[in-house]
C-alpha cells in the first residue's frame, strides 16, 4: 500500500491492514507503526507479516497458508492516535482477494 501526501515514518499514525469477507463485518488483521512495531489479530497471528518500507514510503501485508476462508476485500488504512484515541482517518480502496479450495 503506497502512501502519498505523508510518510510511514510518522510516528503518530499505525499503518493498518482490514478485510472484509463477502456478506460479513470487517475485520482488523493488524498494523505496523513508524518503528517497524507491529501488532497482530491473535487469530491470525501464526500467518500474517505487515512490513514497513520506508524507502519506498509504503506497508505491506503477507498472510501465509491461506484457505477460502481467507476471500475477503482486503484495505489498507491509515489508523491516526492523538489525546488517548483513535480513528482510521484514509481507507484504500480495497482489493478483493479469491481463494479456491
Amino acid at each position: 500500500c503506497t502512501v502519498s501526501g505523508g510518510s510511514v515514518s510518522s510516528g503518530i499514525f499505525y499503518w493498518s491492514w482490514i478485510r472484509q469477507p463477502p456478506g460479513q463485518e470487517l475485520e482488523w488483521i493488524g498494523y505496523v507503526s513508524y518503528n517497524g512495531n507491529t501488532n497482530y489479530r491473535p487469530s491470525l497471528k501464526s500467518r500474517v507479516t505487515i512490513s514497513l518500507h520506508t524507502s519506498k514510503n509504503l506497508f505491506s501485508l503477507e498472510l501465509s497458508s491461506m484457505t477460502a476462508a481467507d476471500t475477503a476485500v482486503y484495505h489498507c488504512a491509515r489508523l491516526y492516535c492523538s489525546g488517548g484515541s483513535c480513528h482510521f482517518d484514509y481507507w484504500g480502496q480495497g482489493t478483493l482477494v479469491t481463494v479456491s479450495s
